[in-house]
């Protein structure tokens, strides 16, 4: 008998323990749920719809933020105005200013005309063209891997989109740092048409790397070498008379 009651005795505490457990649990449960409200609408009243004025300017005109705060103003400008803003910069004004003397110094030896058709091979960003074109060349084509449009088209300097003969000048001044200089070489004398010029400026070289870069044009002869300033340093510009057409 007594046995029975203290296993009753232990039960009814155990039931307690557990009734006190749970309600303790119930308890924390909710402090926690209403702390997690609390936090959640003190983040919403802080967080505000837009940071943008509202008389902010509307897209295009104003590039879209990238955060709700980030109203900053940034007019967005068509291609053309930067374009313009490029090419009023000082640093172009004085690589075009370059060519100019370089391309000058051409027309004083007769290799260049104004109505000379002129190929550009890895024109870059177009200084050369400018250069030539303001000049009064009246067909100057520019082309490199990567297009800077309205100065230069996208084509691969390895094989160039153009018909044989389609130009009276080649130019470059990059064939150094053509992946291939042969096949590069080759596709410049192709479309250069008989007796027309294939004109390079290369780093300072003397006479024997001079005929190592000669060597790369095999239907072409050279007129002339000689040493030059370029765009504040000393570069070898290379003349060579296209013998055939491909």
């Amino acid at each position: 008998m007594l046995q029975l009651h203290g296993k009753r005795l232990k039960s009814h505490k155990k039931s307690k323990m557990e009734r006190h457990i749970q309600r303790v649990l119930i308890k924390v449960s909710f402090v926690a749920a209403t702390l997690a409200t609390l936090i959640l609408i003190l983040l919403l009243l802080q967080i505000p719809e837009t940071c943008i004025p509202a008389n902010a300017p509307k897209k295009p005109h104003l590039r879209f933020p990238k955060s709700t705060c980030d109203f900053s103003a940034r007019n967005y400008l068509p291609h053309h105005k930067k374009s313009a803003r490029l090419w009023s910069s000082r640093s172009w004004m004085t690589k075009v200013s370059s060519y100019t003397k370089f391309f000058t110094q051409l027309y004083e030896m007769g290799v260049l005309k104004n109505h000379s058709k002129v190929l550009c091979v890895s024109a870059g960003a177009g200084h050369e063209i400018m250069a030539l074109t303001k000049m009064g060349v009246e067909d100057v084509t520019g082309v490199e891997l990567i297009e800077t449009l309205p100065l230069v088209s996208r084509a691969d300097p390895h094989n160039l989109p153009f018909f044989d003969g389609a130009f009276d000048v080649a130019f470059t001044g990059h064939l150094e740092e053509a992946l291939y200089p042969l096949q590069c070489a080759g596709e410049m004398e192709r479309t250069v048409r008989k007796g027309g010029v294939i004109v390079l400026a290369v780093e300072h070289t003397n006479d024997e790397e001079v005929k190592d870069i000669y060597r790369l044009f095999r239907r072409s002869r050279l007129l002339h070498s000689s040493h030059v300033n370029f765009q504040g340093r000393r570069v070898t510009r290379i003349v060579m008379k296209n013998k055939a057409s491909a």
